[in-house]
């Protein structure tokens, strides 16, 4: 049984070995579906951007400055929380699934089978949901709607998984239902500059994983089949999740509309450009995507 885990990693490390040859870093090394125009474009805007989100030039140096802006900003921490309520879940019914399933009296090979199904279902709403995402360009309504389905899902588990043996079908389908909503993502967020949109994005998939951890002890052998520590810290952190998107939502969205009030004149006129680039996502000048 082991050496399944054996193949699992020797995969990941040859597709991670392979991306080095593989996956070009650069328009130019990408001739095979770009022509040389398109490449020459891309390189271009390239050096733009960078110019102008980050005139002073790369460096090699940690600029501790943008790492504080990122660690003190609020807006990082309500997407932490909606990462949270992710992993947390997600990493929890990975784990226990296959015991879930095994509870419904179904045997190691059968209960393995049947966690295909709802990481099925995970793996379709994913995709779904950011298609639609983007089609609207809106996130938030894309965020909360799986994140309602895990809440009903771990609300049916709560209520009916302690007598689970009378309601495999129900519990089966409350477990689809949850796994519909734990494979979604809101961890891009739009900050001003290259250097702090990178660290924030790290400093998120980092404190994020701490979910793993949360998730690896809440369901508790002892408390089997209900569960009531696992199911209820899993629609706990989901619910918190729905909230977190919605305040972060609304909170953006009264940020684009006081920046508003003022003409790009008026803020001109009060900063200098070199005062509006330190400002970054600050400025009254940005205007946040939902």
């Amino acid at each position: 049984m082991n050496g399944i885990f054996i193949i699992e990693g020797l995969a990941t490390v040859s597709l991670g070995v392979l991306c080095v040859v593989a996956l070009p870093d650069s328009p130019s090394l990408s001739s095979r579906w770009l022509t040389d125009d398109e490449a020459r474009y891309l390189t271009l805007r390239q050096v733009t951007r960078a110019v102008k989100t980050d005139p002073d030039g790369p460096k090699r140096k940690v600029d501790w400055a943008v790492l504080w802006s990122v660690v003190s900003d609020w807006k990082v921490y309500f997407l932490l929380f909606a990462n949270w309520s992710q992993s947390v879940p997600n990493y929890a019914l990975k784990f226990a699934m296959p015991t879930i399933m095994r509870g419904m009296g179904y045997e190691s090979a059968n209960a393995q089978l049947l966690t295909i199904p709802p990481y099925a279902c995970g793996a379709l709403s994913s995709y779904g949901f950011s298609v639609l995402a983007d089609k609207f360009e809106w996130r938030m309504p894309f965020i909360v709607a799986p994140q309602v389905s895990v809440v009903i899902g771990y609300a049916i588990l709560c209520a009916k998984a302690g007598n689970i043996e009378d309601n495999i079908g129900v519990c089966y389908f409350a477990v689809c239902v949850a796994c519909f909503g734990l494979c979604q993502c809101m961890e891009h967020l739009e900050l001003f500059g290259p250097k702090k949109r990178a660290i924030s994005i790290a400093y998120l998939i980092c404190a994020g994983n701490i979910g793993g951890l949360i998730g690896s002890y809440i369901y508790i052998d002892s408390e089997a089949p209900s569960y009531p520590t696992g199911y209820g810290c899993s629609l706990a952190f989901a619910a918190t999740g729905i909230v977190a998107a919605v305040s972060l939502e609304g909170l953006l969205m009264r940020s684009n509309k006081i920046n508003a009030q003022m003409t790009e004149e008026e803020v001109r006129a009060k900063f200098s450009d070199e005062k509006l680039h330190q400002m970054g996502d600050r400025s009254p000048l940005y205007k946040y995507h939902l």
